[in-house]
């Protein structure tokens, strides 16, 4: 497991396939703010309303010139079904190897009924203009999240 990053830290660069398989990087998204959410899997409850939260706002936040992307450990077919399905609109990027999750610490030790185990942390992080991390939230919760986003970034 990796640290966890923070403000002022240099974003990790990636380039992962999105939904269609096509390389999507952050590098694509210099001169942006670019919400990178991370999410421990497509087509259950929570992250289905973390996502279409996202979708939802998507307008709003992209006229306050910010790019939103989600990234679970999803094969890219799980991910064009989860959008699909759920009329998503976010650009959702497949990290079956968890390179990226472990970069950006949203991948750990995890607890749930008393059992530890290993899995993605429901983490978002703001990158700025620059490439470098403007907020870093962990162990989020899925609802609700947008919203208290939107209010801290002042939207």
């Amino acid at each position: 497991m990796s640290a966890r990053l923070t403000p002022g830290d240099e974003a990790p660069a990636f380039t992962l396939p999105d939904a269609d398989g096509t390389e999507v990087s952050l590098a694509d998204h210099k001169g942006r703010k670019v919400i990178v959410y991370f999410y421990p899997a497509a087509l259950t409850p929570g992250c289905t309303k973390q996502a279409c939260d996202f979708t939802d706002n998507l307008d709003l936040l992209a006229g306050a010139g910010y790019d939103v992307i989600g990234i679970s450990p999803d094969a890219p077919e799980k991910l064009a079904k989860f959008r699909e399905k759920e009329n998503l609109k976010v650009t959702l990027l497949a990290d079956p190897d968890k390179k990226v999750l472990d970069a950006y610490g949203a991948f750990g030790e995890k607890k749930n009924y008393g059992k530890t185990y290993m899995g993605v942390i429901r983490s978002t992080i703001v990158v700025d203009e620059e490439g470098k991390v403007a907020h870093a939230l962990y162990n989020v919760r899925a609802t609700g999240h947008v919203a208290k986003i939107i209010k801290d970034l002042g939207i």
